[in-house]
């Protein structure tokens, strides 16, 4: 065994080189995934989809309310509305629940990013405090709690999570699905027996519309 070893030192200096190189090579591959992996980390957006109802001296209004508490972007790529877990287009069936001459402000949610710390207001209904018998009330509040929404959203890095207003927590998903309709769009034009006004939230600002 000494005399091989003593006559084959060339062999053993490429071996010892071959070693070394793997674990250089080991090195090099960990180090970029640590590396990838603080990238991730420092931009993961955590959206936060929640409903509230609000009441003043003079009016009351439900809505729903979503703020990225990330540190990253959140890119919302789509949104689904639902009523007991089965999705739907509109708000008609809650419309319906309104007081005669209630307003609305929506803004569109597809594809918007939303900056960490950033809030938007995807719907909100207000009207006068005293439009509503209680009995009416309880029936509209009670319907409010049957919807939910599902935002599908993902970090510039293409990691992509769903989130509900149901406090069913943020799941990891592959890619969102591609969605034609806005739920919250369709309010602007929707019109339900008791009419309403409506107007776009932009960039914080409502806009009238005719």
């Amino acid at each position: 065994m000494w005399r091989w070893l003593t006559n084959n030192h060339q062999t053993l200096t490429g071996i010892g080189a071959m070693l070394v190189g793997i674990a250089a090579l080991f090195v090099a591959w960990d180090q970029g995934r640590v590396m990838r992996a603080q990238q991730h980390g420092a931009v993961v957006p955590v959206l936060q989809l929640d409903g509230f109802v609000s009441s003043t001296p003079d009016l009351r209004s439900v809505g729903l309310r979503v703020v990225n508490n990330g540190v990253g972007p959140a890119m919302i790529e789509s949104v689904s509305l639902r009523r007991r877990g089965v999705q739907l287009d509109d708000f008609n069936a809650l419309i319906a629940l309104l007081p005669a001459g209630f307003d609305r402000s929506w803004s569109s949610v597809n594809g918007r990013a939303l900056a960490p710390g950033g809030e938007v207001e995807p719907v909100t209904f207000v009207w006068e405090r005293g439009s509503l018998s209680e009995d009416e009330l309880g029936a509209l509040l009670a319907e409010w709690e049957e919807w939910s929404v599902v935002a599908c959203y993902c970090s510039v890095f293409d990691r992509c999570w769903t989130a509900s207003s149901d406090n069913a927590g943020r799941s990891p998903v592959r890619s969102c699905p591609v969605v034609d309709v806005d739920p919250f769009e369709r309010i602007g034009v929707a019109g339900g027996p008791n009419g309403g006004q409506a107007s776009r939230i932009a960039t914080g600002a409502e806009v009238p519309v005719p």
